[in-house]
């Protein structure tokens, strides 16, 4: 794997999860930290909500996967994800939330990934990263973002320019 797509707060958009396929290399895998369907409040009269398109786009995606449930999503819809996940890359230890409830990460933690505020942010508190790639369907500050993760560390980058806005080393 080369990277990981970092992002959140889809929202059930077909816009917004076409241009995230668009941004994977062959060898690249996406994260989703929540709200991908958006199908407990979503609006089934926009033409870009299409929950169950992306369903099935997420069924037959080539590349790795990984992704939780958000306080939009409804677990029955697209069974067998959880509200919170640990799993390894790049050797290092990832925790993968929503964000919308206090939940707890192993102390070994590098890297904690949440979404749920459309707001993005990447800091590092003494050994722990903590990214929310904010949101590319509906960000609340303007800002059009999500996350990268390699071997080198993770960055926030700006959708419409390809620019990272920030990056902190592993």
């Amino acid at each position: 794997m080369n990277k990981l797509i970092v992002t959140a707060d889809i929202h059930g958009s077909t816009r917004t999860w076409l241009t995230l396929k668009e941004l994977l290399n062959k060898a690249d895998g996406l994260v989703v930290a929540g709200d991908l369907f958006d199908n407990r409040y979503g609006n089934y009269s926009d033409p870009d909500f299409k929950p169950d398109f992306i369903k099935e786009q997420v069924k037959a995606l080539s590349h790795i996967f990984y992704y939780v449930y958000g306080n939009c999503d409804v677990p029955s819809f697209f069974p067998g994800y959880e509200t919170h996940l640990t799993f390894s890359a790049f050797g290092k230890k990832i925790f993968l939330h929503h964000g919308h409830c206090p939940v707890s990460w192993p102390d070994d933690t590098d890297v904690v990934i949440q979404g749920h505020t459309h707001l993005s942010f990447l800091e590092r508190d003494q050994n722990t990263i903590f990214l929310n790639p904010g949101s590319v369907s509906s960000p609340r500050n303007g800002l059009y973002t999500y996350g990268a993760i390699d071997q080198s560390g993770v960055s926030l980058v700006q959708l419409t320019t390809g620019e990272k806005i920030v990056s902190v080393s592993f």
